[in-house]
Formats: structure tokens, C-alpha cells, sequence
């Protein structure tokens, strides 16, 4: 058994290229090797910033031969009268095999021509040879370049090839423009720490030929190295790190031979708020804060770096850091106090110079379309004055920090700067947090909006986006999502659940797009698109967030307008009722009452009644009745009404559930007992008397899901 290796030598690559070509890479090769018969006993990626790199072990010197059965053409072209045809005599020696070699055998789709093939192994490095390239030529990513007159497309230009089978030199070669980048077994080291190539002598010797060159090709080892050493750099300062795991994933990928460094911050600039410094720490310097041991809400005056450096010079260092981070937090020192010395409504104004979206208007527009959805929002939740108020000023002011000094050089502060000059400026606490919490959920694993204000203000700005993009007919379509429609609606269900509000979202998205079209007469209303778009998304929510099996969704949000309408109306109902009949699936309730429903809603398709009656009065007649049966579901009907009213005022479904079941024996007599009947009677009047009962029985069942859609277990 060999091992192979193969390394591509590249000028510096982008961290999140190496962490994606590596996943690429694991995939890819597997892949690749499996379609040629291969079977190594490990593959493992390694990328440094540097480099990547494919080293194969337990390879066999040569393919497996393999018995092949090849189907060809129909015997019947292939054969006349007894003799090959020019399709037999291309088949064979598409397979390299005489005519008399094929054989007709019967199939399902009658005689066949087929070819018992025996196909010897090939020499494994001719393999190799034919496909490794292509794992790394065939990668993808963003902003790839090509350099010099070559048209190879990668993120960086590759500087230099290794090719190694065990200690052997297997050869390859790619051609960039008029240079030719041959395989060897020369590496780099360290670009500081190791200035000589670093000599390959086998394969198996790769990561410790690097690691004596102070270069860790195991991405999974320098994180461990990385973790240990801001653990151990941290308890020297009496602090504890802060480690955000996609900082930490960036940082693997930016060093070879990571050390930690410990530097410090001047105790003035601890004066900012907390997110002004931990921002320019992490996202701009990808530095790692400290907070105090004893007290973890306190900011430590110092920042662990992971340097690529040499150890030795760590003073050195660190002072180099301290001196840009030291510019940085002054800037931010300066912004914070001049945009502290206005008011935060004294850049409303400000947003009429931003635009929102070319056709939409500006920011100052959007906040004012805000304002109106947010009050609409209001209005069906029965809020105070008081309420309302606070929910106006959130909204009026909810995008004045987009025009401060301190967002505009840190974008990734709205909101939480909101929230700071709205606490300088005089506003509520309300109000305050409201500004803050109107983004949240940020994404799928944010925490919530705990405010009325953020949390109803939250929804007015993404309704206002959902009904402007969508109005102007920029849905989104696979993946391209440019606006966050999707992440905009998950948000809004989500919100709306966690917080149990009752909203109509149906009646919000129907004001919404009529005042865009009044807006734009030129444009369709979004409607209907935005109706199936929520659905879609309270679907996708249902599944894939709460668990509820997929028919179980399919029944709550049917498949007609009347389960459409009652999901955008009350999303508290809807949701309510997916997770009731998932509970009550696992515990085996729905068992005992799906038959009997499922089979009454059935028949009752071949009715007439409508799907809302509930009332057996009117609807049925006690005077065709011809058996007792009939009058017991009558009255058992006639005792549910209450019961499922009650039920649905209060979402309280197990009372619906319970009259149900208790109903289910009354069901089956009148299917299946001594005094059953023929619900398909001759008599019309009979018959329709029948179906009613047991479209009745369809129509509460409804009240909780469509059992039609819901698949027996």
C-alpha cells in the first residue's frame, strides 16, 4: 500500500477560501477517487494560509479487476436474419470485444444484446496523475484573479507543486500562460521563522517536515493550539476570553504557527461602551477581549491576538497592535462624544439624504411607511396610548443612527448605538431598547426582541420591506436573496410566536399592498405573492425549526383558501395547532381518532355541505332516520358544537380532541355496528341526510386539521 501527497503553494489565501476548499476538497477527492474504483484507507485536507494539501494513505498499487455486465441495443437492431448489424458490430467494439462475444438475453423490456466484460486494472499513479489537478483547478469561491497572460482562475497565484508517491517523485505539470509550474518535493516553511525550502523526503513524512519548519498543515490542531494558548494567555491577566466561534474559525485560517500575545488598551478608552471596543477588537483587528474573572461583565484593559509571527519578538508585537488599536478606539472616542452632542431626532432629517431603494425612496420614507405599519400593528394588538407612543417614538427614531459618525464607520453598530444616543438624548428605557431590539433576530440562532416596541416596530420595518421588494417584482428565487425576504418573514413568525402576539397578518399584508399600489399605480399588487410566500415560510418554519412531521403541516395549512387565510389571520393559531397534533401523534391520541374521521370526511366528499357548518339543526333531518345509529351521531354532534367552539375561542384543541374520541364509537356503529347503515342510499333525501352527518363530523374535525392530509402511521 502507498501513500500519495500532493501540495499546491500559494501566495497568502483568504481564511474563509482555505476553510471552504478543505470541506471541498474532503468531498471532491472521495468522490473522485470512488468513481475510479479507489478505496485509500484515509484521505486528509490540510490548508494553511499558504497552502493546500491532499494526503492519501493505504492506496493500492493498482486497480481491482472488475466483471462488468453491459446492456447494449435491442436484439432486434442488433440482429437480422441471424447476422450483426452495424449497431452490434459498434457495440462490440465500443467494448473491445468480437461480435461473437455478444449475447441476447430476455428483459421486462424484451431481448437484449449484453456483454460479459472483463476489465483489468489500471496502475493507480496513472490514475492520480490523470486527476489530482483537477480537485484544486475545479474549486470554488469568491473574487477569484488569474495572474500573469494564464487563464488559471484561483483566489491566489500558485507558487510551487509537490507530487509525492511514498519517496518517489510522480510527476505533473500545469501550464499558467507561457510558465510551466512542474511537481517536486521543495515546500516553504514559515514565511518568518523557516527562510529555506523545506525538503520533502515521502509523503509520509509531510506534517512533520512542516511542523519542524514551524508550519501546522492540521487546521483542527492549530485551533486546539489556538484555544489553549488565549486559555492560558487569559488566566495570566486573571480574565476570561471571549472567543466567537466564527472569529476563531477566520483566525486558524490566518496563521501557520499561531502564539498568542497579550496586549493593552488605555484605560480611557473603557469610557465607550462595551460594543464600540469589543467591535473594533474582534471585527476589525480580529483580536480577542478579556473580561475580568471576578467580574465577567467587566471589560478588561487588554486584547489577546494570534500572531503569525515570531515569538520571540512578542513585545514587539504587541506594541505594533497596540498602536492601531489605540487609532482605531480614538476615532471611535471621537465619534462617540460628537454624536453624543445632538439629539438623536436631529438626524431624522439626515435620512432623506439616504436611499433605501431607487424606486422606494429614501430612509427618511421608509421610516415614515414604518411608522404607519407599526401603528397598524398597534392598533390589532389593543395597545395604551402609552404603548402607542413609545411605539411611534421607536419608530420615528429606529434608523436615525444609520446618519451618526460612529455607524457610518461602524456599520455593524446600528441599532446598538440607537439605543445609546437614544438613552443620551432623554427617551425611555422602552423606547431605547426598542431601537436596539427592532432588528432582532439578526438570524436563525439571534435571541428575540423582548420589547412591545422592538418587537412590534421590528415587524413594521420587515412587513414594509417584504410589501415594497415584493411589489416591485424582486422576489427571491434559489438562493439569490438580496433584500433578506426570507430571513424578513422567518423573523416575523418567529416574533409573533415567541411573543404570542395576535396579530392578522393577513389584514397587515392586504394594507400594506394597498397602499403600495396607491403609492406606485404603475405596479400589480403584491398580494397574492406575499400570501403564498408567508405560507411558505410558515411551512418551512414548522418543519424544519419545530419539528412537526410534514404531513402534519400539510393538514394545518391545507391545501385550499379557507386554511390559508385562517394560518395569515391568527399565526398563534396555526402554529398552535401543528404542535398539538404533532403531541398528540407521539402520544397515540390521533391514532384512536384518525380512522374514524379520516373515513366520515372521505365519504363526505360525495355531499354537498359546506366546510364551516357545525350545527347538525337544519342541516339533517331526525325524521329520515332509519336507525338508531344515526340518531346517536346526531345527538353526539349536536353535544360537540359547544365543545369545539370553545375549543377554537380558546385554542385549547384537546376539548375537540376528547369530544372526538368520544365520539369515535358512536362513528364506527353507524359504519360498521348491528344497526349500521348505507350512507350511499337510494332515497336522495336519505342519503343526503347521511352525508350531512358526516360532513358535520368532517367539519369539526376541520377545526383542528384537514385529516385528508394527514398520512396513517
Amino acid at each position: 500500500m502507498a501513500t500519495y501527497l500532493i501540495e499546491v503553494g500559494t501566495e497568502e489565501l483568504p481564511a474563509d477560501f482555505v476553510a471552504s476548499a478543505i470541506a471541498q476538497l474532503q468531498t471532491r477527492v472521495s468522490e473522485s477517487l470512488g468513481e475510479q474504483f479507489l478505496t485509500p484507507e484515509s484521505i486528509e485536507v490540510y490548508g494553511t494560509p499558504r497552502r493546500l494539501a491532499v494526503l492519501l494513505k493505504g492506496l493500492a498499487e493498482k486497480q481491482a479487476d472488475r466483471e462488468e455486465e453491459i446492456k447494449g441495443p435491442p436484439a432486434s437492431a442488433a440482429f437480422r436474419d441471424g447476422q450483426p448489424t452495424k449497431a452490434a458490430e459498434g457495440f462490440a467494439r465500443k467494448q473491445g470485444v468480437a461480435v461473437e462475444d455478444l449475447e441476447v438475453r430476455p428483459t421486462k423490456k424484451g431481448d437484449f444484446v449484453f456483454v460479459q466484460k472483463t476489465t483489468l486494472g489500471r496502475e493507480t499513479k496513472g490514475i492520480i496523475q490523470e486527476l489530482v489537478l483537477g480537485w484544486f483547478t475545479a474549486l470554488e469561491g469568491r473574487r477569484f484573479m488569474r495572474w500573469a497572460d494564464g487563464d488559471l482562475r484561483f483566489p491566489r497565484p500558485w507558487r510551487w507543486l509537490i507530487s509525492l508517491w511514498d519517496d518517489e517523485i510522480l510527476p505533473l505539470e500545469i501550464t499558467i500562460g507561457s510558465d510551466t509550474l512542474t511537481s517536486g518535493r521543495q515546500s516553504r516553511g514559515h514565511r518568518v521563522l523557516c527562510k529555506d525550502e523545506v525538503i520533502i523526503d515521502t509523503a509520509e513524512n509531510y506534517q512533520a517536515k512542516l511542523r519542524d519548519a514551524f508550519v501546522e498543515v492540521d487546521s483542527d490542531k492549530r485551533r486546539a493550539t489556538i484555544e489553549q494558548a488565549i486559555a492560558e494567555a487569559a488566566a495570566g491577566i486573571n480574565g476570561d476570553a471571549d472567543i466567537p466561534e466564527d472569529l476563531l474559525d477566520e483566525v486558524i485560517n490566518l496563521v501557520e504557527y499561531p502564539t498568542a500575545v497579550v496586549g493593552n488598551v488605555e484605560e480611557e478608552f473603557l469610557e465607550l461602551p462595551v460594543e464600540v471596543i469589543t467591535t473594533v477588537m474582534v471585527t476589525h483587528q480580529r483580536y480577542f477581549a478579556v473580561n475580568s474573572k471576578e467580574n465577567p461583565d467587566e471589560l478588561l484593559p487588554k486584547f489577546i491576538t494570534i500572531s503569525n509571527g515570531d515569538p520571540t519578538k512578542a513585545d514587539i508585537i504587541a506594541a505594533g497592535n497596540e498602536r492601531v488599536i489605540r487609532a482605531r478606539l480614538a476615532d471611535g472616542q471621537f465619534f462617540y462624544k460628537a454624536d453624543c452632542d445632538e439629539h438623536l431626532d436631529t438626524y431624522l432629517p439626515q435620512l432623506e439624504t439616504m436611499t433605501f431603494q431607487k424606486e422606494l425612496g429614501t430612509m427618511r420614507e421608509k421610516v415614515d411607511r414604518i411608522m404607519e405599519m407599526s401603528q397598524q400593528i398597534a392598533e390589532q394588538l389593543d395597545c395604551s396610548d402609552a404603548e402607542k407612543e413609545a411605539i411611534a417614538s421607536t419608530a420615528m427614531l429606529c434608523k436615525a443612527d444609520l446618519m451618526t459618525q460612529m455607524v457610518y464607520e461602524f456599520p455593524e453598530l446600528q441599532g446598538i448605538m440607537g439605543q445609546k444616543y437614544a438613552v443620551v438624548s432623554g427617551e425611555s428605557k422602552e423606547v431605547a431598547e426598542g431601537i436596539f431590539e427592532h432588528y432582532l433576530p439578526r438570524g436563525a440562532d439571534d435571541i428575540m426582541p423582548q420589547t412591545l416596541t422592538g418587537q412590534v416596530v421590528g415587524m413594521g420595518d420587515r412587513l414594509d420591506t417584504l410589501v415594497s421588494i415584493f411589489g416591485l417584482g424582486m422576489l427571491p428565487t434559489g438562493s439569490s436573496d438580496p433584500f433578506a425576504l426570507r430571513r424578513a418573514a422567518n423573523a416575523i413568525v418567529n416574533v409573533t410566536w415567541e411573543a404570542q402576539l395576535g396579530i392578522n397578518l393577513a389584514d397587515l399584508l392586504a394594507q400594506g399592498a394597498k397602499a403600495f399600489v396607491t403609492a406606485h399605480s404603475d405596479k400589480e399588487s403584491p398580494l397574492d405573492n406575499l400570501q403564498k410566500f408567508f405560507i411558505q415560510r410558515i411551512q418551512t418554519l414548522l418543519q424544519d425549526e419545530k419539528g412537526i412531521d410534514y404531513d402534519l403541516v400539510n393538514a394545518v395549512l391545507g391545501g385550499d383558501s379557507e386554511y390559508t387565510e385562517r394560518a395569515l389571520t391568527d399565526l398563534l393559531d396555526v402554529g398552535d395547532r401543528a404542535n398539538y397534533l404533532q403531541s398528540i401523534r407521539n402520544d397515540g391520541q390521533l391514532e384512536k381518532i384518525y380512522p374514524t374521521v379520516n373515513r366520515s370526511a372521505k365519504l363526505a366528499k360525495k355531499g354537498d355541505l359546506d366546510t364551516t357548518s357545525l350545527n347538525p339543526e337544519g342541516l339533517v333531518n331526525p325524521d329520515k332516520f332509519e336507525q338508531k345509529s344515526e340518531q346517536e351521531l346526531y345527538d353526539g354532534l349536536v353535544k360537540l358544537v359547544p365543545t369545539t367552539e370553545a375549543a377554537q375561542a380558546e385554542r385549547n384543541y384537546q376539548k375537540l380532541v376528547d369530544g372526538l374520541t368520544e365520539l369515535a364509537p358512536t362513528v364506527e356503529r353507524f359504519f360498521d355496528g348491528e344497526d349500521s347503515v348505507l350512507v350511499m342510499a337510494e332515497d336522495p333525501a336519505i342519503k343526503t341526510n347521511r352525508l350531512n352527518l358526516l360532513g358535520l363530523l368532517r367539519n369539526h374535525a376541520r377545526v383542528l386539521a384537514d385529516f385528508g392530509a394527514i398520512v396513517k402511521q
